[in-house]
């Protein structure tokens, strides 16, 4: 495969255009994007129509076109190289009825689904068995070198099943026990080690018949009816020729009232188990009870699709140099079992976000001359089943991964108002937020970071998959605590709200209440920040201190080797 040129240079080269300075290039693009028409897009992507946007649902053939119809109204081109639309995503359906038991002693006692626990198995077979296996308590379920941290110790855990916390260990700060320890797992901020995935792969890695994550409000990031909604369902993955069998046999969350009956149970009180766990000499507790499960498996396979569309490059050269910009076009779908309102619309979540792509790739064809590099927009699917459309991309580029430059992602939209700053979530990981600090500058706002990086936004869109895999990645944070012209602290008020009452429920619906103001302004920026991409000779890099600055640099020095006449090491 021939690769760019610019890998000669890379991207430390000092930037020989200043990016943010093409104002007067960018008006028609940017004045393209306009409140109404984001508004009717999402109004049409978010419809009763499309039944909630389930990849696999017969709905999707019409939402798609709809799509591609949309992206070659503009005049892009297919985005794959095959001369279609669309991307190929092989999916499994999974929807698991868990029967779980403990054992203690001469007492046998069947949970409940799902005030109890929400569970399923990932194993594409029809029938799981986790035979009595000793239930442990493995505190937090991490090993992180770097921070010197191991919850396993030596440990041997084959064949059990783990219980654990979520998100990262919650360490005081030394100097201020009240916050926690900002060296430590970021501080407040989630690692991947607080991630749900990473707890069942480290589980996975170790052997365990089962995991169960211990659910918790605050350090989870949502309430338990979201673990109902999300996992107590049909459940997809990608399609493995190991049919998923490197997974744990059976994974699930429980419930917090559950796990402290189950502590009592065993002679503790949760509270303390939770204070062990923040001790580095903690190791893997046995609860004196076992744990066993049958999961019944109903399977279909299920052929979904990314759409893909393409603005190519005018120059020469960098038109072999890309710039992605995603958002997933999925949601929930419809639920027949329940009454009333049966059809997760995801006006938020992500039709919005759908809605400005498609703005976005449009106002890119209002330029008077296309951009140096070329734009991807890419619509993927099943993000709401584990980022599956966008990690199939990732471990199938269209394009190689090595000459893209960037992912813009873009999953839920600013739909309080204007706001006079714009976070980053995963604020400091890449220079990508220094060219929005650029572009926003331009709005008379300022860059800040996420508003609760507790939560772990980071980890749980898209962007995370390219980002696993070496490319820089920008993700907004959609609303402030505050917004111009509105009380203070509206824009908490409203996301607190959404949280509560609307994420993963049927009622996420466009709200009259909404302002689109903000959201064109974020669209606009994003637009500014993929154009200096697309145009200045530096590439975006992962800054010092990012977990996914070795990757990119490995690649890069893979990509220079394969194109010098000097053998590796030579």
């Amino acid at each position: 495969m021939r690769l760019p040129a610019i890998l000669l240079v890379l991207a430390l080269s000092s930037c020989l255009t200043a990016p943010g300075t093409h104002a007067a290039d960018l008006k028609p693009a940017l004045e393209s994007i306009t409140a109404a028409e984001l508004a009717a897009r999402t109004m049409h992507i978010a419809s009763d129509k499309y039944e909630g946007r389930g990849p696999g649902d017969p709905t999707e053939p019409a939402l798609l076109q709809h799509l591609v119809d949309s992206f070659q109204s503009m005049g892009l081109q297919p985005g794959n190289p095959d001369g279609t639309w669309y991307q190929d995503v092989p999916l499994v359906g999974i929807r698991s009825a868990v029967e779980a038991r403990i054992a203690r002693g001469d007492t046998n006692e069947t949970w409940q689904f799902p005030q109890d626990y929400v569970a399923w198995s990932p194993w594409v077979r029809e029938r799981v068995d986790v035979a009595p296996s000793e239930l442990v308590f493995v505190g937090y379920g991490v090993v992180a070198p770097e921070f010197g941290w191991d919850d396993y110790k030596d440990v041997d855990v084959r064949g059990k099943t783990l219980v654990m916390l979520v998100n990262d260990p919650a360490l005081p700060d030394p100097a201020a026990p009240s916050r926690l320890d900002p060296a430590q797992f970021r501080g407040s901020a989630m690692t991947y080690y607080g991630r749900w995935t990473y707890k069942f792969e480290i589980a996975a890695r170790k052997g365990a018949a089962a995991a169960l994550v211990v659910h918790e409000t605050g350090p989870a990031g949502y309430p338990y009816f979201v673990v109902i909604n999300s996992w107590g369902r049909e459940n997809f993955d990608l399609q493995t020729a190991d049919a998923n069998t490197n997974e744990v046999p059976v994974c699930g969350w429980v419930s917090l009232e559950r796990m402290q009956r189950l502590a009592r149970e065993s002679g503790f009180e949760f509270l303390e188990l939770k204070k062990r766990a923040l001790s580095r000499d903690f190791k893997p507790l046995s609860l004196g009870a076992t744990f066993s499960a049958t999961a019944s498996n109903t399977l279909r396979r299920v052929q979904s699709r990314n759409v893909v569309a393409k603005l190519e490059g005018a120059h020469a050269e960098r038109r072999s140099e890309y710039v992605v910009y995603t958002a997933h076009w999925d949601h929930l779908g419809k639920d027949s079992r329940l009454e009333g309102d049966q059809i997760f619309n995801g006006a938020l979540d992500n039709a919005s976000g759908t809605a400005a792509l498609l703005e976005i790739a449009e106002a890119f064809t209002k330029l008077d001359s296309r951009p140096d590099r070329t734009l991807i927009f890419l619509a993927v699917t099943a993000e709401e089943q584990g980022l599956l459309g966008a990690k199939y991309y990732a471990e199938h580029p269209l394009y190689p991964l090595v000459s893209t430059l960037a992912n813009l992602n873009i999953d839920g939209v600013n739909v309080a108002g204007r706001q006079k700053d714009i976070g980053v979530v995963g604020h400091g990981q890449n220079t990508l937020e220094d060219l929005l600090a650029v572009a926003a500058r331009t709005q008379q706002r300022s860059v800040r970071p996420e508003a609760e990086p507790e939560k772990g936004g980071y980890y749980r869109s898209d962007h995370f998959e390219f980002a696993k895999v070496g490319v820089p990645a920008l993700f907004l944070d959609s609303i402030s605590d505050d917004v111009l012209g509105r009380p203070p602290g509206y824009g908490r008020m409203r996301r607190d709200e959404y949280l509560d009452e609307d994420y993963h429920k049927v009622s996420d619906e466009m709200k009259s209440w909404w302002d689109l103001s903000g959201a064109v302004e974020d669209a606009r920026l994003l637009v500014r920040v993929g154009y200096d991409v697309a145009q200045t000779d530096s590439w975006p890099e992962w800054k010092a201190g990012s977990e996914f600055k070795a990757r990119r640099e490995a690649s890069l020095k893979q990509a220079r080797a394969a194109r010098s006449e000097t053998p590796p090491g030579k």
